[in-house]
Protein backbone atom coordinates (compact mmCIF):
# COMPACT_ATOMS: atom_id res chain seq x y z
CA UNK A 1 0.00 0.00 0.00
CA UNK A 2 3.01 2.67 -0.29
CA UNK A 3 1.54 4.32 -3.16
CA UNK A 4 -1.90 5.03 -0.85
CA UNK A 5 -1.24 8.77 0.45
CA UNK A 6 -2.87 8.53 4.53
CA UNK A 7 -3.45 11.94 6.04
CA UNK A 8 -4.97 11.62 9.99
CA UNK A 9 -6.18 14.36 11.82
CA UNK A 10 -8.55 14.59 14.78
CA UNK A 11 -9.91 11.07 13.91
CA UNK A 12 -10.47 11.77 10.80
CA UNK A 13 -8.43 9.74 8.27
CA UNK A 14 -7.83 11.32 4.66
CA UNK A 15 -7.16 8.65 1.38
CA UNK A 16 -5.71 9.43 -1.48
CA UNK A 17 -7.39 6.82 -3.94
CA UNK A 18 -6.20 7.95 -7.00
CA UNK A 19 -4.57 4.97 -9.21
CA UNK A 20 -5.01 2.73 -6.55
CA UNK A 21 -6.26 -0.94 -7.18
CA UNK A 22 -9.83 -1.45 -5.98
CA UNK A 23 -8.68 -4.21 -3.87
CA UNK A 24 -5.64 -2.52 -2.21
CA UNK A 25 -8.30 0.76 -1.53
CA UNK A 26 -10.57 -1.66 0.34
CA UNK A 27 -8.28 -3.12 2.20
CA UNK A 28 -6.48 0.42 3.63
CA UNK A 29 -10.28 1.87 3.68
CA UNK A 30 -11.03 -1.54 6.62
CA UNK A 31 -7.52 -1.41 8.38
CA UNK A 32 -8.40 2.55 8.97
CA UNK A 33 -11.56 1.50 10.24
CA UNK A 34 -10.57 -1.38 12.25
CA UNK A 35 -8.22 0.84 14.36
CA UNK A 36 -10.94 2.81 15.60
CA UNK A 37 -11.32 5.42 12.98
CA UNK A 38 -14.97 7.25 12.87
CA UNK A 39 -14.54 8.91 9.67
CA UNK A 40 -12.59 8.35 6.40
CA UNK A 41 -12.23 10.72 3.38
CA UNK A 42 -11.66 9.14 0.03
CA UNK A 43 -10.19 11.41 -2.78
CA UNK A 44 -9.65 10.86 -6.40
CA UNK A 45 -12.03 8.12 -6.15
CA UNK A 46 -12.40 6.50 -10.39
CA UNK A 47 -14.44 3.69 -10.50
CA UNK A 48 -13.16 1.35 -7.60
CA UNK A 49 -15.51 -1.33 -6.84
CA UNK A 50 -17.06 -2.54 -3.86
CA UNK A 51 -16.19 0.29 -1.40
CA UNK A 52 -17.71 -0.32 2.33
CA UNK A 53 -18.67 -3.67 1.41
CA UNK A 54 -19.66 -5.96 3.97
CA UNK A 55 -18.86 -3.37 6.88
CA UNK A 56 -20.67 -3.59 9.76
CA UNK A 57 -19.16 -0.28 11.81
CA UNK A 58 -20.80 2.78 12.65
CA UNK A 59 -18.53 4.77 10.41
CA UNK A 60 -18.87 7.62 8.02
CA UNK A 61 -16.95 7.45 4.51
CA UNK A 62 -17.63 10.10 2.72
CA UNK A 63 -16.24 9.83 -1.83
CA UNK A 64 -14.85 12.49 -3.80
CA UNK A 65 -14.83 11.53 -7.12
CA UNK A 66 -17.07 7.96 -8.85
CA UNK A 67 -16.99 5.03 -6.50
CA UNK A 68 -17.84 1.64 -8.65
CA UNK A 69 -20.15 -1.12 -8.80
CA UNK A 70 -21.45 -2.32 -5.75
CA UNK A 71 -21.21 0.31 -3.43
CA UNK A 72 -21.43 -0.27 -0.07
CA UNK A 73 -22.72 -4.02 -0.63
CA UNK A 74 -23.96 -6.29 2.28
CA UNK A 75 -23.21 -3.33 4.56
CA UNK A 76 -24.71 -3.16 8.03
CA UNK A 77 -24.52 0.46 9.40
CA UNK A 78 -21.83 2.80 8.07
CA UNK A 79 -23.09 6.27 6.61
CA UNK A 80 -21.66 6.23 3.17
CA UNK A 81 -21.57 10.02 1.14
CA UNK A 82 -20.92 10.29 -2.49
CA UNK A 83 -19.53 13.73 -3.45
CA UNK A 84 -20.46 13.25 -7.19
CA UNK A 85 -22.15 10.46 -9.38
CA UNK A 86 -22.19 6.51 -8.82
CA UNK A 87 -22.23 3.33 -10.70
CA UNK A 88 -24.30 0.67 -10.44
CA UNK A 89 -25.38 -1.44 -7.67
CA UNK A 90 -25.16 0.58 -4.97
CA UNK A 91 -26.25 -0.90 -1.65
CA UNK A 92 -26.59 -4.27 -3.25
CA UNK A 93 -28.02 -6.52 -0.48
CA UNK A 94 -27.43 -3.66 1.98
CA UNK A 95 -28.81 -5.02 5.35
CA UNK A 96 -28.70 -1.09 7.59
CA UNK A 97 -27.06 2.30 6.74
CA UNK A 98 -27.27 5.10 4.40
CA UNK A 99 -26.08 6.07 1.46
CA UNK A 100 -26.01 9.75 0.03
CA UNK A 101 -25.44 10.29 -3.71
CA UNK A 102 -25.28 13.52 -4.83
CA UNK A 103 -25.51 13.20 -8.51
CA UNK A 104 -26.58 10.44 -10.45
CA UNK A 105 -26.59 6.73 -9.73
CA UNK A 106 -26.40 3.95 -12.58
CA UNK A 107 -28.59 0.96 -12.82
CA UNK A 108 -29.87 -1.81 -10.06
CA UNK A 109 -29.39 0.79 -7.49
CA UNK A 110 -31.00 -1.08 -3.80
CA UNK A 111 -30.62 -4.66 -5.20
CA UNK A 112 -32.39 -7.16 -3.02
CA UNK A 113 -32.03 -4.11 -0.19
CA UNK A 114 -33.33 -5.79 3.24
CA UNK A 115 -33.06 -2.59 4.96
CA UNK A 116 -31.23 0.73 5.76
CA UNK A 117 -31.61 4.31 3.37
CA UNK A 118 -30.46 5.21 0.05
CA UNK A 119 -31.02 9.07 -1.44
CA UNK A 120 -30.20 9.79 -4.74
CA UNK A 121 -30.45 13.49 -5.69
CA UNK A 122 -30.60 13.22 -9.71
CA UNK A 123 -31.57 10.23 -12.01
CA UNK A 124 -31.21 6.33 -11.36
CA UNK A 125 -30.83 3.65 -14.12
CA UNK A 126 -32.62 0.86 -15.23
CA UNK A 127 -34.02 -1.91 -12.41
CA UNK A 128 -33.50 0.71 -9.28
CA UNK A 129 -35.10 -0.69 -6.43
CA UNK A 130 -34.91 -4.57 -7.95
CA UNK A 131 -36.33 -7.28 -5.39
CA UNK A 132 -36.36 -5.09 -2.24
CA UNK A 133 -37.45 -6.68 0.34
CA UNK A 134 -38.66 -6.47 4.39
CA UNK A 135 -38.72 -8.05 7.20
CA UNK A 136 -40.18 -6.99 10.59
CA UNK A 137 -39.00 -4.05 11.40
CA UNK A 138 -36.19 -3.99 8.41
CA UNK A 139 -37.66 -2.21 5.93
CA UNK A 140 -35.04 -0.41 2.91
CA UNK A 141 -35.92 3.08 1.67
CA UNK A 142 -35.41 4.39 -1.45
CA UNK A 143 -35.65 7.98 -2.43
CA UNK A 144 -34.76 9.16 -6.13
CA UNK A 145 -34.94 12.92 -6.54
CA UNK A 146 -35.01 12.72 -10.32
CA UNK A 147 -36.64 10.28 -12.65
CA UNK A 148 -35.60 6.46 -13.76
CA UNK A 149 -35.39 4.34 -16.55
CA UNK A 150 -37.40 0.73 -17.04
CA UNK A 151 -38.45 -1.65 -14.59
CA UNK A 152 -38.43 0.20 -11.62
CA UNK A 153 -39.24 -1.88 -8.55
CA UNK A 154 -39.50 -5.01 -10.14
CA UNK A 155 -40.00 -7.99 -8.48
CA UNK A 156 -40.07 -5.57 -5.39
CA UNK A 157 -40.89 -7.43 -2.27
CA UNK A 158 -40.57 -4.87 0.56
CA UNK A 159 -39.76 -1.16 1.09
CA UNK A 160 -40.91 1.96 -0.04
CA UNK A 161 -39.36 3.47 -3.27
CA UNK A 162 -40.23 7.47 -3.84
CA UNK A 163 -39.43 8.41 -7.08
CA UNK A 164 -39.96 12.53 -7.01
CA UNK A 165 -39.38 13.49 -10.54
CA UNK A 166 -38.13 16.62 -9.26
CA UNK A 167 -36.65 17.04 -13.01
CA UNK A 168 -39.72 17.20 -15.40
CA UNK A 169 -41.32 20.33 -14.69
CA UNK A 170 -45.05 20.83 -13.33
CA UNK A 171 -46.91 18.63 -16.42
CA UNK A 172 -44.00 16.18 -17.02
CA UNK A 173 -44.26 12.34 -17.80
CA UNK A 174 -42.08 9.72 -15.81
CA UNK A 175 -40.68 7.83 -19.10
CA UNK A 176 -39.88 4.53 -17.74
CA UNK A 177 -42.02 1.43 -18.59
CA UNK A 178 -42.49 -2.06 -16.91
CA UNK A 179 -42.66 -0.19 -13.70
CA UNK A 180 -43.63 -2.68 -10.88
CA UNK A 181 -43.21 -5.60 -13.16
CA UNK A 182 -43.62 -8.78 -10.70
CA UNK A 183 -43.62 -6.84 -7.86
CA UNK A 184 -45.45 -8.52 -4.97
CA UNK A 185 -44.96 -5.98 -1.45
CA UNK A 186 -43.52 -3.20 -0.62
CA UNK A 187 -44.98 0.35 -2.14
CA UNK A 188 -44.01 2.82 -4.94
CA UNK A 189 -44.90 6.83 -4.46
CA UNK A 190 -44.40 8.39 -7.85
CA UNK A 191 -44.60 12.35 -7.57
CA UNK A 192 -45.92 13.61 -11.10
CA UNK A 193 -47.77 11.81 -14.26
CA UNK A 194 -47.11 8.49 -15.74
CA UNK A 195 -49.34 6.57 -18.15
CA UNK A 196 -51.25 2.99 -16.98
CA UNK A 197 -49.82 0.93 -19.88
CA UNK A 198 -45.63 2.11 -18.16
CA UNK A 199 -46.99 0.20 -15.73
CA UNK A 200 -46.70 -4.08 -14.59
CA UNK A 201 -49.94 -5.81 -14.64
CA UNK A 202 -49.54 -6.66 -11.37
CA UNK A 203 -49.60 -2.74 -10.35
CA UNK A 204 -52.22 -1.25 -8.93
CA UNK A 205 -52.86 3.01 -8.42
CA UNK A 206 -54.18 4.36 -5.83
CA UNK A 207 -54.14 7.98 -3.89
CA UNK A 208 -52.79 9.29 -0.52
CA UNK A 209 -53.92 8.06 2.93
CA UNK A 210 -53.22 9.93 6.06
CA UNK A 211 -50.29 6.74 6.61
CA UNK A 212 -49.11 7.78 3.32
CA UNK A 213 -48.32 10.98 3.44
CA UNK A 214 -46.90 10.53 6.67
CA UNK A 215 -44.57 8.35 5.19
CA UNK A 216 -43.91 10.66 2.69
CA UNK A 217 -43.08 13.40 4.93
CA UNK A 218 -40.60 11.60 6.46
CA UNK A 219 -38.48 10.53 4.10
CA UNK A 220 -38.77 13.16 1.91
CA UNK A 221 -37.92 15.39 4.68
CA UNK A 222 -34.54 13.32 5.23
CA UNK A 223 -34.12 13.83 1.27
CA UNK A 224 -34.41 17.63 1.10
CA UNK A 225 -32.00 18.02 4.20
CA UNK A 226 -29.41 16.39 1.82
CA UNK A 227 -29.95 17.36 -1.26
CA UNK A 228 -30.40 21.36 -0.35
CA UNK A 229 -34.40 20.83 -1.32
CA UNK A 230 -37.59 22.48 0.29
CA UNK A 231 -39.13 19.35 1.10
CA UNK A 232 -42.84 21.45 1.90
CA UNK A 233 -42.20 22.26 -1.92
CA UNK A 234 -41.72 19.05 -3.10
CA UNK A 235 -44.66 17.56 -1.44
CA UNK A 236 -47.12 20.30 -2.60
CA UNK A 237 -46.38 18.19 -5.85
CA UNK A 238 -49.23 15.35 -6.95
CA UNK A 239 -48.21 12.02 -6.09
CA UNK A 240 -49.45 8.34 -6.99
CA UNK A 241 -49.32 5.02 -4.74
CA UNK A 242 -48.54 1.93 -7.06
CA UNK A 243 -49.27 -1.24 -5.23
CA UNK A 244 -49.16 -4.93 -5.47
CA UNK A 245 -52.34 -6.05 -6.76
CA UNK A 246 -51.61 -9.47 -5.66
CA UNK A 247 -49.03 -11.00 -3.00
CA UNK A 248 -47.87 -14.06 -4.93
CA UNK A 249 -48.63 -13.62 -8.78
CA UNK A 250 -46.33 -16.60 -9.59
CA UNK A 251 -47.20 -18.72 -6.81
CA UNK A 252 -49.32 -20.77 -8.95
CA UNK A 253 -46.33 -21.19 -11.83
CA UNK A 254 -44.67 -23.60 -8.43
CA UNK A 255 -47.60 -24.91 -6.76
CA UNK A 256 -48.94 -28.61 -7.05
Amino acid sequence: MSNIIKEKSNSIVKIDAGGVYYKQLNDSLREAISNGTRKVELYNVYGQRYIGTDLDKPVEIEIFGTPGNDLGAFMDGPRITVCGNAQDGCGNTMNDGEIIIHGHAGDTVGLSARGGRIFVREDVGYRAGIHMKEYRDKKPVLVIGGTAQDFLGEYMAGGVLILLGLNLGEDGCHKAKFVGTGMHGGVIYLRGNIEEHQLGREVGIAGLDENDRYILEQHVTEFAGHSGHDAGEILKGRFIKLFPRWLRPYGRLYAY
